[in-house]
């Protein structure tokens, strides 16, 4: 396989390290996680912290031999990229695998957590028979509808691996799939402290969050009609939002919370941009809708 723009890669063996951008970063991020695990380095040359961690990241990288791949963004020049990613701080890292993040952190860490880090990614995507196939397989089952299978695997990925972010996720969305709103939260409860602020964790909450709220939303008709006769009545805008969003129409449910964002957007303290960030985190931070809704956000907020 041809090696992309700018990987080095000695002929011994270790693992590509390449620059990326938000062009490539589909291919070079995106596709090829769905072979190996890729780590994404966000830095800047002005970053301290970054030049501390990049020398520890390569070099655990590269004693893996190919077995995870890292390919580094410069925010600098990349700011579309970070914001679509919700990169706060810096330096910040993500692992891809199976084209999701499945693992994250922040700041530069010892050495030692480093390679721990790149070791755990690394037996993530280590075979057909690793935990890696067994979220994919669980994934699918999901996807497909049969959630009672997706359950069982989920359930079974968590007896071997409990921080396993992605398997929690997977498993609080099937429960919720079979209206299992109690499990689901019991489910939430049991999330390991070190695994606690990872983002599908926080996906996890806000479809739970969405879940009770759909449970709770009006009906959509009367609620069209009351925008209609009063577009700045931003009560009922934002209840449409949820109605249309509990039924499966997420693109005209963003679209309600950023027009009543761009026309008063601190209307009862800031609810509708609170409520349209509960819909990034459940959907991801590379769904279409949340990179666009995102892309959208900042304009309004920044014009």
């Amino acid at each position: 396989m041809e090696l992309a723009l700018g990987q080095s890669v000695a002929k011994a063996g270790p693992a590509p390290i390449m620059d990326t951008n938000t062009a490539k970063f589909e291919v070079d991020v995106i596709q090829a996680s769905m072979q190996i695990p890729v780590i994404v380095d966000f830095w800047a040359p002005w970053c301290g912290p970054c030049k501390q961690l990049a020398p520890a990241l390569e070099k655990a990288v590269t004693a893996q031999r190919g077995k995870v791949r890292l390919a580094k963004v410069n925010i600098d020049e990349n700011p579309d990229l970070a914001q679509a990613l919700r990169i706060q701080s810096i330096p910040t890292v993500y692992a891809f695998f199976q084209g999701r993040p499945v693992d994250a952190f922040q700041g530069a860490l010892p050495d030692s957590q480093v390679k721990q880090f790149v070791d755990r990614l690394a037996q993530q995507g280590g075979g057909d028979d690793g935990i890696a196939a067994v979220l994919e397989q669980a994934n699918e089952s999901l996807d497909a509808g049969d959630t009672e299978n997706a359950i069982a695997l989920y359930r079974a990925i968590l007896g071997e691996e409990p921080e396993t972010p992605a398997a929690f996720l997977g498993l609080v969305r099937a429960l919720l799939a079979e209206d299992n709103m109690a499990e689901a939260k019991s489910v939430l409860a049991q999330v390991p402290a070190a695994i606690a602020g990872h983002a599908d964790i926080a996906a996890a909450k806000a479809a739970i969050d969405l879940a009770d709220q759909a449970s709770h939303a009006g009906p959509i008709g009367p609620l069209s009609e009351a925008v209609a006769r009063d577009p700045a009545d931003h009560r009922a805008r934002i209840d449409l939002a949820t109605a249309l969003y509990a039924t499966g129409q997420r693109q005209e449910a963003i679209d309600h919370l950023l027009d009543s964002i761009k026309r008063d957007r601190a209307w009862n303290e800031q609810e509708a941009r609170k409520q349209l960030v509960k819909y990034f985190e459940a959907q991801g931070p590379l769904d279409p809708l949340t990179v666009g809704g995102r892309r959208r956000l900042s304009s309004i907020l920044f014009s």
